[in-house]
């Protein structure tokens, strides 16, 4: 049977546009290491250098050297049980090297705990191996719905951080350059979620491996020009693609939707397997995480800093289990999907708990695998791939 993965030339693009963003990282005059769900536009607006640890992580995964980095820091001390985003990312802190080189050292790192709160204690252990001040971005966990005290919270941390900021970097702060930065932002995250969209098509263009190949810069440059134009050339090849009945799976029999961080060493494996069986992952809801929009547009400052608090305490990885389901049925009606494959990832902890009860309480059939997002480690090939068809066969 056919499995040819039809790559797109946005992915080509995008590796370019990173290479460049990790040469810049090297020459630049501040930098900060920090987490995928912080407010990163603060630091753009201060011309600071953002280095993301969870990203680096993420490549060496994809790149197949995890093991390396782990076992690493496994031998410095820190449990296999602990994320392997933080393993692989101490591990090549002690290693001194990655495959790119490491990243910049840090004058400073920003932690929001938005995420989970193993990077609390994840950047506590940089600060002390670099000696540098960590920024913690504390946000309260939302169980059910987002009340004005979470907000005011975390609104008032954010004035905090540009005190923190102007201090660190001897540098005022432009509130006009903030917000053409939080522009700019917005305007990236709708580019990004057009292109997210075009999975909606039927049959679809993309998959939501395409999608996890092609998220980098929404991650790591949100709030610059580059993701603007970016996403908007790679909506164009879509667009063309569908004008051209160029699809992503030849004769899409089943949309599915994929829950959790990707299996980053497996993605080849895992993109063929569905195109075999004529299955086509056309979303997802990690990818769909970074669809959030800031106002720039509101009159006052404290109106803004207000409209950054809640957009990020509100986030998929920070509300209950109920709200996670609705997310997750709003994408299965939304894309049209018949089945969603549950990653019950043994790294993240916060995505993969209630997996068991999110799957009962989901509007199509469901089936969870186990695995790791970057350590091959706790991957079996053969339960994985005897699970998946069994699953493909009830649909």
């Amino acid at each position: 049977m056919k499995s040819t993965i039809k790559k797109l030339n946005a992915t080509s693009k995008m590796r370019e546009l990173m290479l460049y963003y990790y040469l810049e990282g090297k020459q630049a005059e501040i930098v900060s290491w920090v987490t995928s769900g912080a407010p990163v536009e603060f630091l753009y607006a201060m011309d600071i250098y953002p280095a993301y640890p969870e990203n680096h992580s993420a490549l060496i995964g994809a790149n197949k050297t995890a093991p390396e980095y782990c076992e690493l820091a496994e031998r410095n001390g820190y449990s296999q049980d602990l994320c392997s985003y933080a393993r692989c990312d101490i591990g090549a802190v002690f290693a001194g090297t990655s495959p790119i080189g490491g990243l910049p050292k840090p004058n400073f790192l920003f932690a929001c705990n938005n995420i989970c709160n193993t990077v609390v204690k994840w950047y506590e252990v940089l600060g002390r191996i670099f000696k540098v001040p960590v920024f913690l971005l504390d946000v309260p966990f939302v169980r059910k719905e987002l009340k004005e005290s979470h907000v005011d919270y975390v609104e008032s941390q954010l004035y905090d951080f540009v005190d923190f900021l102007e201090k660190i970097s001897g540098r005022e702060f432009d509130e006009k350059k903030f917000r053409k930065v939080l522009e700019l932002s917005r305007e990236g995250v709708e580019r990004y979620k057009d292109v997210l969209y075009m999975g909606r098509n039927k049959p679809s263009p993309l998959t939501c491996f395409d999608a996890f190949l092609n998220m980098a810069p929404i991650v790591c440059l949100r709030g610059t020009e580059k993701p603007v134009e970016f996403y908007s050339e790679m909506k164009k090849e879509l667009e063309e693609r569908i004008k051209n009945e160029v699809y992503a799976v030849d004769d899409e029999k089943y949309r599915l939707l994929w829950d959790n961080i990707p299996v980053w060493y497996r993605l080849k494996w895992l993109s063929e397997f569905f195109i075999r069986n004529n299955a086509c992952m056309v979303a997802d809801t990690y990818t769909n995480a970074w669809t959030g929009f800031l106002s720039a547009d509101s009159a006052s400052k404290k109106d803004v800093m207000r409209s950054i608090a809640e957009t990020y305490t509100k986030i998929y990885l920070n509300i209950g289990l109920d709200e996670m389901v609705e997310t997750i049925n709003r994408l299965i009606d939304l894309y049209d999907v018949d089945g969603v494959v549950i990653h019950s990832n043994r790294s993240c902890k916060p995505y993969s708990f209630g997996q068991y009860e999110i799957k009962k309480m989901l509007d199509v059939p469901a089936v969870i695998i186990e695995a790791d997002m970057t350590d091959p480690r706790a991957f079996s090939e053969a339960q994985i791939e005897s699970r998946l068809e069994a699953f493909l066969e009830i649909l």
